[in-house]
Protein backbone atom coordinates (compact mmCIF):
# COMPACT_ATOMS: atom_id res chain seq x y z
CA UNK A 1 0.00 0.00 0.00
CA UNK A 2 2.86 2.36 0.88
CA UNK A 3 4.51 1.63 -2.46
CA UNK A 4 1.34 2.58 -4.31
CA UNK A 5 0.98 5.79 -2.28
CA UNK A 6 4.58 6.75 -2.97
CA UNK A 7 4.18 5.96 -6.67
CA UNK A 8 1.05 8.12 -6.80
CA UNK A 9 2.87 11.01 -5.10
CA UNK A 10 5.75 10.75 -7.59
CA UNK A 11 3.28 10.56 -10.49
CA UNK A 12 1.63 13.79 -9.38
CA UNK A 13 5.06 15.34 -9.17
CA UNK A 14 5.85 14.36 -12.76
CA UNK A 15 2.63 15.97 -13.98
CA UNK A 16 2.72 19.12 -11.83
CA UNK A 17 6.38 19.86 -12.55
CA UNK A 18 5.98 19.35 -16.29
CA UNK A 19 8.35 16.41 -16.80
CA UNK A 20 9.79 16.76 -20.33
CA UNK A 21 9.40 13.10 -21.28
CA UNK A 22 5.81 12.96 -20.04
CA UNK A 23 4.98 16.12 -21.98
CA UNK A 24 6.59 14.73 -25.14
CA UNK A 25 4.63 11.48 -24.89
CA UNK A 26 1.34 13.31 -24.31
CA UNK A 27 1.91 15.69 -27.23
CA UNK A 28 2.81 12.85 -29.59
CA UNK A 29 -0.30 10.94 -28.52
CA UNK A 30 -2.51 13.96 -29.20
CA UNK A 31 -0.85 14.63 -32.56
CA UNK A 32 -1.10 11.05 -33.79
CA UNK A 33 -4.62 10.39 -32.53
CA UNK A 34 -5.91 13.81 -33.57
CA UNK A 35 -4.53 13.38 -37.08
CA UNK A 36 -5.99 9.87 -37.35
CA UNK A 37 -9.42 10.97 -36.12
CA UNK A 38 -9.44 13.92 -38.53
CA UNK A 39 -8.42 11.75 -41.50
CA UNK A 40 -11.03 9.12 -40.65
CA UNK A 41 -13.63 11.88 -40.28
CA UNK A 42 -12.83 13.56 -43.62
CA UNK A 43 -12.69 10.25 -45.50
CA UNK A 44 -15.60 8.60 -43.71
CA UNK A 45 -18.27 11.29 -44.01
CA UNK A 46 -18.62 11.10 -47.83
CA UNK A 47 -18.76 7.31 -47.62
CA UNK A 48 -21.47 7.45 -44.94
CA UNK A 49 -23.50 10.01 -46.88
CA UNK A 50 -23.20 7.98 -50.08
CA UNK A 51 -24.44 4.85 -48.33
CA UNK A 52 -27.49 6.77 -47.09
CA UNK A 53 -28.33 8.66 -50.29
CA UNK A 54 -27.51 6.11 -52.96
CA UNK A 55 -29.43 2.92 -53.62
CA UNK A 56 -27.34 0.12 -55.09
CA UNK A 57 -26.90 -3.61 -54.81
CA UNK A 58 -24.82 -4.57 -51.78
CA UNK A 59 -25.52 -1.34 -49.91
CA UNK A 60 -26.98 -3.07 -46.86
CA UNK A 61 -24.08 -5.52 -46.84
CA UNK A 62 -21.60 -2.63 -46.77
CA UNK A 63 -23.46 -0.99 -43.90
CA UNK A 64 -23.41 -4.29 -42.03
CA UNK A 65 -19.67 -4.69 -42.62
CA UNK A 66 -18.87 -1.20 -41.40
CA UNK A 67 -20.91 -1.77 -38.25
CA UNK A 68 -19.24 -5.15 -37.73
CA UNK A 69 -15.83 -3.48 -38.14
CA UNK A 70 -16.50 -1.43 -35.00
CA UNK A 71 -15.04 -4.40 -33.13
CA UNK A 72 -12.03 -4.77 -35.42
CA UNK A 73 -9.11 -6.23 -33.39
CA UNK A 74 -6.36 -3.58 -33.18
CA UNK A 75 -3.51 -6.11 -33.33
CA UNK A 76 -4.86 -7.44 -36.65
CA UNK A 77 -4.92 -3.91 -38.04
CA UNK A 78 -1.38 -3.43 -36.76
CA UNK A 79 -0.24 -6.64 -38.43
CA UNK A 80 -1.81 -5.68 -41.76
CA UNK A 81 -0.22 -2.22 -41.60
CA UNK A 82 3.11 -3.79 -40.70
CA UNK A 83 2.99 -6.02 -43.78
CA UNK A 84 1.99 -3.09 -45.98
CA UNK A 85 4.70 -0.79 -44.63
CA UNK A 86 7.56 -3.28 -44.33
CA UNK A 87 10.44 -3.04 -46.80
CA UNK A 88 9.02 -5.83 -48.94
CA UNK A 89 5.46 -4.47 -48.66
CA UNK A 90 3.64 -2.40 -51.29
CA UNK A 91 3.99 0.79 -49.19
CA UNK A 92 7.50 0.12 -47.93
CA UNK A 93 8.98 2.98 -49.97
CA UNK A 94 7.08 5.49 -47.83
CA UNK A 95 9.27 4.73 -44.82
CA UNK A 96 6.33 4.89 -42.42
CA UNK A 97 7.15 1.76 -40.43
CA UNK A 98 8.26 2.59 -36.86
CA UNK A 99 7.33 6.22 -37.48
CA UNK A 100 4.38 8.39 -36.40
CA UNK A 101 2.99 8.29 -39.95
CA UNK A 102 2.51 4.54 -39.74
CA UNK A 103 0.78 4.92 -36.38
CA UNK A 104 -1.57 7.51 -37.89
CA UNK A 105 -2.39 5.06 -40.69
CA UNK A 106 -3.21 2.27 -38.24
CA UNK A 107 -5.40 4.47 -36.07
CA UNK A 108 -7.15 5.91 -39.12
CA UNK A 109 -8.10 2.42 -40.25
CA UNK A 110 -9.46 1.66 -36.77
CA UNK A 111 -11.42 4.93 -36.57
CA UNK A 112 -12.79 4.87 -40.12
CA UNK A 113 -15.59 2.29 -39.48
CA UNK A 114 -16.68 4.28 -36.42
CA UNK A 115 -17.10 7.42 -38.52
CA UNK A 116 -18.98 5.63 -41.30
CA UNK A 117 -21.28 3.67 -38.99
CA UNK A 118 -22.16 6.53 -36.63
CA UNK A 119 -22.42 9.19 -39.35
CA UNK A 120 -24.71 7.01 -41.45
CA UNK A 121 -27.00 6.64 -38.44
CA UNK A 122 -27.07 10.42 -38.05
CA UNK A 123 -27.70 10.99 -41.77
CA UNK A 124 -30.47 8.39 -42.23
CA UNK A 125 -33.37 10.20 -40.46
CA UNK A 126 -32.38 13.53 -41.98
CA UNK A 127 -32.36 12.06 -45.47
CA UNK A 128 -35.72 10.41 -44.86
CA UNK A 129 -37.24 13.76 -43.83
CA UNK A 130 -35.72 15.94 -46.56
CA UNK A 131 -35.06 13.77 -49.62
CA UNK A 132 -38.40 14.61 -51.28
CA UNK A 133 -37.84 18.34 -50.90
CA UNK A 134 -34.31 18.02 -52.28
CA UNK A 135 -35.59 15.95 -55.20
CA UNK A 136 -38.23 18.57 -56.03
CA UNK A 137 -35.55 21.25 -56.00
CA UNK A 138 -33.49 19.15 -58.41
CA UNK A 139 -30.53 18.99 -56.04
CA UNK A 140 -27.46 17.18 -57.32
CA UNK A 141 -25.87 14.29 -55.47
CA UNK A 142 -23.09 16.57 -54.23
CA UNK A 143 -25.60 19.17 -53.04
CA UNK A 144 -27.60 16.52 -51.19
CA UNK A 145 -24.44 15.35 -49.49
CA UNK A 146 -23.53 18.89 -48.48
CA UNK A 147 -27.01 19.48 -47.05
CA UNK A 148 -26.69 16.36 -44.95
CA UNK A 149 -23.35 17.57 -43.60
CA UNK A 150 -24.88 20.94 -42.75
CA UNK A 151 -27.99 19.56 -41.03
CA UNK A 152 -26.08 16.95 -39.05
CA UNK A 153 -23.41 19.25 -37.62
CA UNK A 154 -24.13 18.61 -33.89
CA UNK A 155 -24.17 14.79 -34.24
CA UNK A 156 -21.06 14.92 -36.41
CA UNK A 157 -19.10 16.54 -33.59
CA UNK A 158 -20.02 13.50 -31.51
CA UNK A 159 -18.86 11.24 -34.34
CA UNK A 160 -15.46 12.96 -34.42
CA UNK A 161 -15.08 12.70 -30.65
CA UNK A 162 -15.94 9.00 -30.79
CA UNK A 163 -13.26 8.48 -33.44
CA UNK A 164 -10.72 10.42 -31.38
CA UNK A 165 -11.61 8.46 -28.25
CA UNK A 166 -11.06 5.19 -30.10
CA UNK A 167 -7.70 6.38 -31.39
CA UNK A 168 -6.29 7.89 -28.19
CA UNK A 169 -7.03 4.76 -26.13
CA UNK A 170 -5.63 2.29 -28.68
CA UNK A 171 -2.44 0.34 -27.98
CA UNK A 172 -2.20 -2.90 -29.98
CA UNK A 173 -1.96 -1.55 -33.53
CA UNK A 174 0.44 1.32 -32.82
CA UNK A 175 2.65 -0.95 -30.73
CA UNK A 176 3.09 -3.25 -33.73
CA UNK A 177 3.54 -0.47 -36.28
CA UNK A 178 5.35 2.12 -34.14
CA UNK A 179 7.60 -0.09 -32.06
CA UNK A 180 7.32 2.10 -28.92
CA UNK A 181 10.62 3.90 -29.61
CA UNK A 182 11.56 6.41 -26.92
CA UNK A 183 11.36 9.96 -28.19
CA UNK A 184 10.00 8.82 -31.55
CA UNK A 185 6.87 6.66 -31.39
CA UNK A 186 6.12 6.26 -27.68
CA UNK A 187 2.53 7.26 -26.87
CA UNK A 188 0.63 7.24 -23.61
CA UNK A 189 -0.86 3.78 -24.05
CA UNK A 190 2.38 2.10 -25.19
CA UNK A 191 4.39 3.89 -22.50
CA UNK A 192 1.95 2.80 -19.79
CA UNK A 193 2.31 -0.82 -20.89
CA UNK A 194 6.12 -0.57 -20.98
CA UNK A 195 6.59 1.31 -17.71
CA UNK A 196 4.24 -1.06 -15.87
CA UNK A 197 6.29 -4.03 -17.08
CA UNK A 198 9.47 -2.27 -15.96
CA UNK A 199 7.97 -1.52 -12.57
CA UNK A 200 8.14 2.27 -13.06
CA UNK A 201 4.74 2.94 -11.50
CA UNK A 202 5.10 6.74 -11.15
CA UNK A 203 5.51 7.22 -14.91
CA UNK A 204 2.74 4.71 -15.68
CA UNK A 205 0.37 6.37 -13.18
CA UNK A 206 1.16 9.86 -14.46
CA UNK A 207 0.40 8.92 -18.05
CA UNK A 208 -2.56 6.81 -17.00
CA UNK A 209 -4.05 9.74 -15.11
CA UNK A 210 -3.72 12.06 -18.10
CA UNK A 211 -5.17 9.43 -20.44
CA UNK A 212 -8.06 8.79 -18.07
CA UNK A 213 -8.86 12.51 -17.88
CA UNK A 214 -8.76 12.79 -21.67
CA UNK A 215 -11.07 9.80 -22.16
CA UNK A 216 -13.47 11.02 -19.48
CA UNK A 217 -13.47 14.48 -21.03
CA UNK A 218 -14.26 13.12 -24.47
CA UNK A 219 -17.01 10.91 -23.05
CA UNK A 220 -18.52 13.79 -21.10
CA UNK A 221 -18.57 16.15 -24.08
CA UNK A 222 -20.03 13.38 -26.26
CA UNK A 223 -22.79 12.74 -23.69
CA UNK A 224 -23.64 16.44 -23.37
CA UNK A 225 -23.80 16.88 -27.15
CA UNK A 226 -25.96 13.76 -27.44
CA UNK A 227 -28.46 15.19 -24.94
CA UNK A 228 -28.66 18.46 -26.89
CA UNK A 229 -29.45 16.68 -30.11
Amino acid sequence: MNDVTEATRLALGLILHGDAEVAQIILLSLRVSGSAALLAFVLGLPVAASLVIARFRGRNTLLLLFNAALGLPPVIVGLVCYLLLSRSGPLGALGWLFAPSGMVLAQTILSFPIVVALASRAFAPLWHDHRDALAIDGASFRHCMWQLFRMARPPLVTVFLAAFGRAIAEVGAILVVGGNIRGETRTMTTAIALETQKGDLPMALALGGVLLLLCLGVSMVTLLLGRRT
